[in-house]
């Protein structure tokens, strides 16, 4: 069996992954909060450990690995959107969450074996923050119920901070009720006008970090394999989710293994939109400013160019490499079937920390080498080179062929006249179109490339 090595941000270290039960491998990641389109940096999760749970499946087999990705559909600022647009709140978390499945799913990311919503997990929260009230880890305060820091000892294991640390670094909620400024809420009063659920302490609603927490041990139990996010949330809510839970069921691990993506730059600057760099994956997918759309296919390789653990960087010129590459392989593997399995290779890169830069790299010398069939199956692995996926390649009806003829037929008259206006003219038409134009003395040769729009060679015929 395929040894599998992780990234454990616990122990700061590479480890052996040895899963608790091999016939049932448990894996949860934090998902979104659902009340407006996922921005790019919230796709790069999903896609890491997307290809994650595909290694997995291939190692354990299909039916051997449970993988859960909560929504967040109760929080502030789906009730502040409410207030914004007037449009009932349920609405708005099922459109929203609509969104983010079609948004992913264009990405080639498979839907998880679990979706809960957090909204039917209301009982498992109040249940287990009973049970941190009873055990001495939380108490209730004005209406609000918050975990008390200094009742864990490990408190600040996962990120690596002390206490005073993570007051200096974090901000921190100042607030009467608290006994210690790191306390934080695990539920809270709501008005009249907000959702709100009958507890123990009056009508309220659950604080964020418990979400997790209930739905992790509702769907996976006390103790699980790996627990997954960017690295924004190490702390404070992957430190908070381990505090409360560990509490709550003590002798749990809650997770053996933490893992957490780097965040996603966009031309070399942190994605704002102050800076006008702030793209959701829509924008990319449907096209935005005047830009054609790009492939959810293209997306996905653009992501797997960089090792999880680094800070990816989205530019134009990446996305257009990409679709080179990708045209040309699926060029290739048309009317192939897929090898029987992966190659060795590249099953060996994504089991050495999700090495998929090295894995893209084999692909690249199996494309190289002519295997065709190897390189589809290889590809497949990481969610690349699926027939449902190819749709994009197609030309539109255009027919590049004419229009190669058409050059060739310019080009040659201008080698009688020496007048190449009207071949520079055509080509630089070609070009805008996203047609890659190579000129030889062997001929002419046009090949859909980056950005590739059919719509734009309707005047050059």
């Amino acid at each position: 069996m395929t040894q599998i090595t992780l990234y454990n941000t616990r122990t700061r270290q590479k480890e052996r992954f040895e899963p608790i039960d091999p016939n049932n491998v448990r894996m949860y990641v934090c998902g979104p909060t659902v009340y407006d389109r996922a921005h790019l940096g919230n796709a790069r999760p999903v896609v890491v450990f997307d290809v994650l749970f595909r290694l997995l499946r291939h190692v354990y087999g299909p039916d051997h690995v449970t993988y859960v990705r909560n929504f967040t559909d109760v929080d502030d600022k789906i009730i502040a959107r409410a207030d914004e647009s007037g449009r009932p709140i349920d609405t708005i978390t099922a459109e929203t969450t609509q969104w983010f499945l079609e948004d992913m799913g264009a990405l080639g990311a498979l839907e998880p074996s679990h979706m809960p919503r957090a909204t039917a997990y209301i009982g498992q929260m109040i249940a287990m923050i009973e049970a941190l009230v009873e055990k001495g880890h939380a108490y209730a305060a004005e209406g609000h119920v918050l975990f008390d820091v200094n009742s864990y000892a490990a408190y600040g294991r996962l990120s690596g901070r002390s206490v005073d640390d993570m007051i200096a670094g974090a901000r921190v909620e100042v607030a009467p009720y608290k006994r210690d400024p790191m306390d934080f809420v695990l539920w809270k009063p709501s008005t009249p006008d907000q959702p709100g659920w009958d507890s123990p302490w009056g009508r309220g609603r659950p604080g964020w970090h418990i979400e997790c927490s209930a739905m992790a041990h509702d769907l996976l139990g006390e103790t699980f394999d790996i627990h997954g996010g960017g690295n924004d949330l190490t702390f404070p809510h992957h430190e908070n989710e381990i505090a409360q839970s560990c509490c709550a069921h003590p002798g749990s691990d809650f997770a053996r293994v933490w893992m957490h993506n780097e965040m996603l730059q966009v031309e070399g600057k942190k994605m704002s939109k102050s800076l006008g760099n702030f793209f959701t994956v829509h924008d990319l997918l449907a096209g935005h400013d005047g830009q054609p759309g790009i492939p959810g296919e293209v997306i996905r390789f653009v992501f797997l160019s960089t090792h999880y653990r680094k800070p990816m960087d989205w530019t134009s010129e990446k996305a257009r490499e990409a679709e080179s590459t990708l045209r040309k392989w699926r060029g290739l593997i048309a009317g192939v079937e897929p090898a029987p399995s992966p190659a060795p290779e590249v099953i060996a890169a994504l089991a050495d920390d999700l090495n998929t830069a090295g894995a893209i790299a084999v692909l690249h010398r199996l494309a190289g080498e002519g295997d065709a069939a190897g390189l589809k199956a290889s590809a497949g692995l990481m969610g690349l080179l699926s027939d449902e996926m190819g749709a994009w390649t197609a030309t539109g009806g255009a027919d590049l062929a004419a229009f190669a003829e058409k050059l060739a037929a310019l080009r040659a008259e201008a080698m009688q006249t020496k007048d190449f206006a009207q071949v520079d003219a055509f080509k630089a038409a070609l070009t805008a179109a996203g047609v890659e134009v190579r000129m030889s003395k062997a001929g002419v040769e046009l090949v859909p490339g980056a950005g590739f729009d059919p719509a734009k060679l309707e005047g050059l015929k």
